[in-house]
């Protein structure tokens, strides 16, 4: 009964054999103009009961006298099947009888009908609202089509108006089904074949955080077509996203970093020095890896006769902090500048200050050495909650227990946190922190000596940048 021709639903009914000479046709086909199976099913079994109707009648009209003109009415309205209005939902639970007596038809000048409105498909919404605003940032534009080019690949574009929580929730159930790999490797599978192949083969799949994050760049467009009134209510909020799968990260063990340092190095996009510099400055900075890979030359700056790096947006690449708070100055801590951190802004040819690292297709410079890390600690036996994220979550662990008169909020400035407490002091009358205090902060981070491996950093950066320019 249903059949799909392109994106959209047909019904399909094949006439009885003994009416097929009198209603002149052999099957019936009528376009059902949707692309969505449940909604598809409801309006073919409306078009069931009329067909069943209009045969009855057939049949009732070739034992009558005046069978020819009541077969014509009955063609006529097999006719009019084909372009038949379908009803909405609320008109579909009424009847509607197809016995009820035809009208005849007048010859009345029907007014001309205003032209229908195109409606808003989702691929134009994004382009609208995302792609082509000014006030989007790159990583939005990025993320958000992210989002819809999978719903587009498991769904297949529609109007806005009629994605509602139905498809919503088939979308979160199939995120949490994808294998976590997916977009990190080429493949031609679909996305339905993606979730069984990682389902046979026991693969990790998406984490709620990552489901999570496309849910909600999908509500965030929504929060503007609900505005504008396109559509009534905004489906993808109030899910939960807790899988059983949830991995925390925590910070680094003495024993792992050793582990790490004395790991050989395999990858061929990234040399090993660099690999050993960004691990180092992560680790007596608690920057993000973006961060760091983002850093220029003009980032390292003496400030109050301190260097520091400068964490910052840069406009002319789209680039910006995680956060509001993102945006800060850091000293440069006295073991980067032991093993001559301060002499990259000299030695580097690019407008980098870190070498030997490409941007992505994506703009996204560092996502080779993200990829390199991910392989490395699997390959040397890191458990998951490990990531390179854990070098935060190492500084900010030292510098709360730390024995020096550290404040709280000096902490949160280093690492770019939003304020833990709101007090008066902290919003009304702290409007900066000095520089010093910034330095003692950042002072208090230590590890072992045999935790990293100092020794050829630099001088393996330089090579590094030589070679790569």
């Amino acid at each position: 009964m249903l059949r799909v021709r392109g994106t959209t639903y047909h019904f399909r009914r094949i006439v009885p054999p003994t009416l097929r000479i009198a209603l002149n046709r052999r099957e019936i086909w009528v376009s059902l103009k949707t692309g969505y199976q449940n909604e598809a099913r409801r309006r073919a079994s409306l078009l069931h009961a009329r067909t069943t109707e209009l045969f009855s009648q057939a049949h009732l009209a070739l034992s009558e006298p005046d069978a020819l003109s009541r077969l014509e009415g009955l063609r006529v309205a097999l006719r009019d099947l084909q372009s038949v209005n379908l009803p909405s939902s609320a008109q579909e639970t009424g009847t509607m009888p197809v016995s009820a007596p035809m009208p005849k038809p007048r010859t009345v000048k029907k007014p001309a009908k205003a032209p229908k409105a195109t409606p808003l498909m989702l691929s134009g919404a994004l382009k609208r609202f995302v792609l082509d605003s000014p006030h989007a940032s790159a990583d939005t534009k990025k993320a958000t089509q992210r989002a819809v080019d999978l719903f587009l690949q498991a769904f297949g574009d529609a109007p806005v108006s009629i994605i509602g929580g139905e498809k919503a929730g088939a979308f979160r159930d199939l995120l949490f089904s994808l294998p976590a790999s997916l977009g990190k490797r080429k493949s031609s599978l679909t996305l339905a074949e993606e979730a069984q192949k990682a389902r046979e083969e026991g693969m990790p799949t998406l984490s709620g955080k990552s489901v999570k994050n496309h849910m909600m760049r999908l509500s965030a467009l929504w929060n503007q077509l609900h505005q504008r009134e396109f559509v009534t209510r905004n489906p993808w909020t109030g899910w939960n996203f807790e899988n059983g799968q949830k991995t925390v990260r925590r910070s680094w063990t003495t024993k792992e970093l050793v582990l790490l340092a004395s790991a050989s190095w395999h990858s061929t996009s990234v040399p090993e020095q660099t690999f050993r510099l960004v691990t180092l400055i992560a680790a007596y900075s608690g920057m993000r890896l973006g961060e760091i890979c983002t850093l220029r030359k003009e980032d390292l700056q003496t400030v109050d006769g301190i260097p520091c790096f400068l964490i910052r947006p840069h406009n002319e690449t789209g680039w910006a902090p995680k956060t509001a708070a993102g945006t800060r100055m850091m000293p440069v801590h006295s073991k980067l500048i032991e093993v001559g951190i301060l002499a990259l802004k000299d030695t580097t040819d690019s407008s980098y200050l870190i070498p030997g690292l490409e941007t992505s297709k994506q703009g996204v410079r560092g996502a080779n050495l993200g990829r390199a890390f991910s392989l490395l600690k699997t390959r040397i036996g890191l458990p998951a909650e490990i990531t390179f994220h854990s070098f935060r979550h190492t500084v900010s662990t030292q510098l709360r227990n730390a024995d020096a008169n550290i404040r709280e909020v000096w902490i949160d400035h280093l690492l770019g946190h939003e304020a833990t407490h709101k007090s008066q002091g902290t919003t009304t009358y702290l409007t900066s922190i000095s520089t010093a205090n910034l330095r003692q902060t950042v002072e208090a981070i230590s590890y072992p000596e045999t935790a990293f491996n100092k020794d050829s950093v630099l001088k393996g950066s330089q090579q590094c940048s030589m070679a790569t320019h």
